[in-house]
């Protein structure tokens, strides 16, 4: 496309900036509170709320809270919200066992929020890292991640949580194949409206940091996750990762990290039309809240900023920290 425009002072494009009203007028791209997902730590226990160090403003939450946070969410209007387990270290095992325990922390609490707030969509993460005595997102022999083994354990991990009534299945391992396998076995347990949000562009980001520690999975991870994650050089392998998890049967994907990626997220929509989302991860809330907290740059605007930078990329909707500080102000 060309725009066509006359020279100055024909055109003057501080005309449409000159007021507020004016520049909603023109306003391109819109953030609204059905954009969001909101991600929220578990923890076991009682009337728990503990603090993530790493993530200002961020808390793990235990069972009896959950749908507390899961009304709130409804009611400042976020669709959904997603669920990640802080692990006692007991249950930790080389064979991950405790992924697919129908009674683990995330299955009991979709059967809780299912209970008490039935209307808000629950989305849950498909990994093994939790679980994992090597904190790794698959299994782990002699030092290798195994791929087809891990499926095999993804798709147990996928029918416990359907089976507990989640909406949508976040399968986050980036292991080859999980897409199709958990599918299939979806459908043939009779779980075919259950959704499922791939992550297929996930990187190898140092941005993740915080995030392992509010699951509790720092201390465990020997080594890194290189050979299963995305180098942070490569764009057409995004492309087609996209392609391959679309054709195995995905009904939205994922970028992430998110803001170091928004050409990822422009390319594969403009690509492939599907729901396209980004994960604004803890190292980007961690630094927007240590900046804002050093009065180094005002958070709030900076938060809206950096979401609106999402929309502009093209993607449908936000996994982010920021979901309910965002909601309430986007409500007034």
């Amino acid at each position: 496309m060309h725009p066509v425009q006359a020279p100055h002072p024909a055109t003057r494009f501080r005309r449409l900036r000159r007021t507020g009203a004016l520049r909603a007028l023109v306003q391109e791209n819109t953030l609204t509170t059905g954009d969001l997902i909101w991600p929220v730590f578990l923890c076991d226990g009682v009337n728990q709320r503990q603090p993530v160090a790493s993530m200002p403003g961020v808390e793990r939450l235990s069972l009896d809270l959950i749908a507390g946070a899961a009304a709130e969410a409804r009611d400042l209007g976020i669709p959904a919200i997603c669920l990640f387990p802080y692990t006692d270290p007991s249950l930790k095992t080389a064979d991950c066992r405790e992924a697919w325990n129908p009674e683990n922390l995330t299955n009991r609490a979709i059967r809780a929020i299912k209970t008490k707030v039935p209307d808000i969509a629950v989305m849950t993460d498909v990994a093994l890292d939790p679980y994992n005595a090597h904190g790794h997102d698959g299994l782990v022999v002699d030092g290798v991640i195994l791929n087809d083994e891990t499926v095999e354990a993804l798709v147990r991990m996928a029918l416990a949580q359907a089976e507990a009534g989640a909406d949508i299945l976040g399968p986050s391992d980036m292991m080859d194949g999980r897409i199709g396998a958990m599918r299939a076995a979806l459908e043939a347990a009779g779980h075919r409206d259950v959704a499922i949000l791939s992550y297929a562009a996930k990187y190898a980001s140092a941005f993740y940091g915080p995030f392992r520690d509010a699951v509790g999975a720092t201390g465990a991870l020997k080594g890194d996750k290189k050979t299963y994650q995305m180098n942070p050089a490569n764009s057409d392998e995004a492309i087609r990762l996209v392609a391959r998890d679309l054709a195995e049967g995905a009904d939205m994907v994922m970028v992430k990290p998110g803001m170091p990626y928004l050409d990822i997220c422009h390319r594969v929509k403009q690509a492939f039309g599907a729901p396209t989302f980004a994960y604004q991860v803890s190292g980007e809330y961690a630094m927007i809240q240590a900046a804002a907290r050093n009065g180094w740059i005002d958070g709030e605007k900076a938060m809206v900023e950096s979401l609106m930078a999402f929309k502009r990329a093209g993607c449908d909707g936000i996994l982010t920290y920021f979901a309910p500080a965002v909601a309430k102000l986007l409500r007034g």
